[in-house]
């Protein structure tokens, strides 16, 4: 009898530690059956009406663990910035983010909602202004077969400016010497044609602390900036993909040199060799880059070089698009 009572009572212990484990257990699996908030996460292809103007902007929402929402946002200025949380609840959402080369000084405040594919919402800036705004979701732009190239052509004729088009009202773009001269900040300088997948070559020159880019398609920038050679590689300095791909070094022949890029873009993937060497080798470019002319992926985009950030030189583009 003894016996027997003994044996009845361990057999409860262990049904009950069976069963607290399982009530620990429990909400770690539903939590990964059903994050909250999963219609948000994705990539994000934003428009926002700044007083008329319709100006790109891009996020990204990833979950973090079982049940945080973190993730990427590019504003209508400056590089891609972290989001340490997104607020969630009922399909609406909510961040905040700091100023970064924006004037004012508090966050900036997005909110907003997502149904149907779309997000819309308003975004409040560091100044205190609110616009609203637009998104929907970034195409993944995979191409499912290796292009086939046609045939090369030369975009800048060692001329003029003919098939090119400056984007401000005052145009400080010359041909001087057969070469094409942004001799101060001004306007950036964009191509009239368009174009989906491409090789791309430039041979370029800039003064000692000046900064350009070559944006693709008009919408995602490798960056010129007058780097140290030395400088550990970031995106954001020179032949970065601005905000998102750092190069494996800085191939750099410094100032006043004249130097080469050679870019490969196929859907998002990017490749780029930098006076001969492979500094970026097929990588993903999440989104658009500050300074993009608009937010629509999937469509064709120019080639753009930017003007407004000092001086700059190019005397050879050549673009070999695919078929």
């Amino acid at each position: 009898m003894r016996k027997n009572l003994l044996l009845l009572g361990m057999s409860c212990l262990l049904t009950a530690g069976v069963a607290s484990r399982a009530a620990v257990a429990a909400p770690a699996v539903t939590l990964q059956q059903a994050p909250d908030g999963k219609e948000l996460i994705g990539r994000w292809d934003i428009t926002v009406d700044e007083d008329g103007k319709q100006l790109p902007s891009w996020l990204e929402v990833k979950l973090s663990g079982f049940r945080t929402l973190v993730g990427y946002f590019v504003g209508t200025s400056g590089s891609a910035r972290p989001v340490a949380k997104v607020n969630f609840d009922k399909g609406k959402f909510s961040f905040t983010i700091p100023p970064q080369w924006e004037s004012g000084s508090q966050d900036f405040v997005i909110e907003g909602t997502v149904a149907n594919e779309t997000i819309t919402g308003t975004i409040t800036t560091s100044e205190g202004k609110k616009y609203s705004y637009k998104g929907v979701r970034a195409p993944m732009l995979v191409r499912e077969k290796a292009p086939k190239w046609g045939k090369s052509e030369n975009l800048f004729n060692g001329k003029d400016l003919t098939g090119w088009k400056p984007t401000g009202k005052v145009n400080q773009w010359v041909v001087k010497d057969g070469v094409l001269t942004s001799p101060k900040s001004g306007s950036n300088l964009v191509s009239e044609k368009t174009f989906n997948d491409f090789k791309l070559h430039v041979e370029f020159r800039y003064q000692q602390g000046s900064n350009s880019g070559v944006y693709l398609r008009g919408r995602y920038e490798t960056q010129i900036e007058d780097s140290p050679k030395g400088a550990h590689p970031s995106s954001v300095l020179f032949s970065g993909i601005y905000g998102f791909l750092a190069p494996s070094e800085i191939n750099a022949l410094g100032p006043n040199q004249w130097q080469s890029y050679d870019i490969t873009l196929i859907g998002r993937m990017v490749t780029l060799v930098v006076n001969g060497k492979t500094v970026i080798s097929n990588q993903e470019i999440p989104g658009i880059t500050g300074g993009a002319l608009d937010s629509d992926e999937g469509a064709p985009g120019p080639i753009y070089f930017q003007g407004d950030h000092g001086p700059i030189e190019f005397r050879k583009v050549v673009i070999t698009p695919a078929l």
